[in-house]
């Protein structure tokens, strides 16, 4: 009798941490949305049908790490965002606005991902020396080689967001 209440309370448990677990499933993806033809809800099996860049950076303690992961800007094209021989005029005053789980944000501008105008590339990366990115970093985080300050290395990214900057 008490193997069968062990059991019963087992199941009620997983029962009523099911929706927990699909939660967090749900975080194991971006949302792409704002100022674009295509919103896109990409997850890891997603950028995995993208090219394939890597970077060696050192962090806070001087470890060198490396990221694996895609150009932003390619993301930025599946989802029809105005780059490129178009990105003149006030298309000019859009921005990329990254969002992390805590509500930490980062801005980037168009120009700055666009090749056409930089020789720069923003990483969305998905692994730390060839492993998934840790809980607290990932699932998801931004790589931003040319910045000197790692400010806007973005963890945890749950959404982008393409936006007009509005006076």
């Amino acid at each position: 009798m008490r193997e069968v209440k062990n059991s019963t309370l087992l199941f009620l448990g997983l029962l009523f941490c099911a929706p927990l677990f699909g939660l967090a499933q749900n975080t194991t993806s971006i949302n792409i949305s704002g100022e674009v033809l295509i919103p896109l809800t990409l997850t890891m099996k997603d950028l995995s049908s993208y090219k394939a860049l890597t970077y060696t950076a050192k962090d806070k303690d001087g470890k060198e790490h490396e990221y694996k992961g895609v150009a932003l800007v390619e993301v930025l094209e599946k989802a029809g965002v105005t780059l490129g021989g178009k990105l003149r005029g006030e298309n000019l005053t859009k921005v990329v606005l990254v969002q992390a789980a805590d509500g930490y944000e980062a801005v980037y501008s168009l120009p700055e991902l666009d090749p056409e105008f930089t020789s720069n590339t923003v990483l969305l990366v998905a692994e730390k020396d060839g492993a998934p990115l840790a809980t607290g970093e990932g699932p998801f985080r931004l790589v931003v080689p040319q910045d000197k300050k790692q400010a806007r290395w973005v963890r945890e990214i749950r959404s982008i967001k393409v936006v007009f900057v509005k006076n």
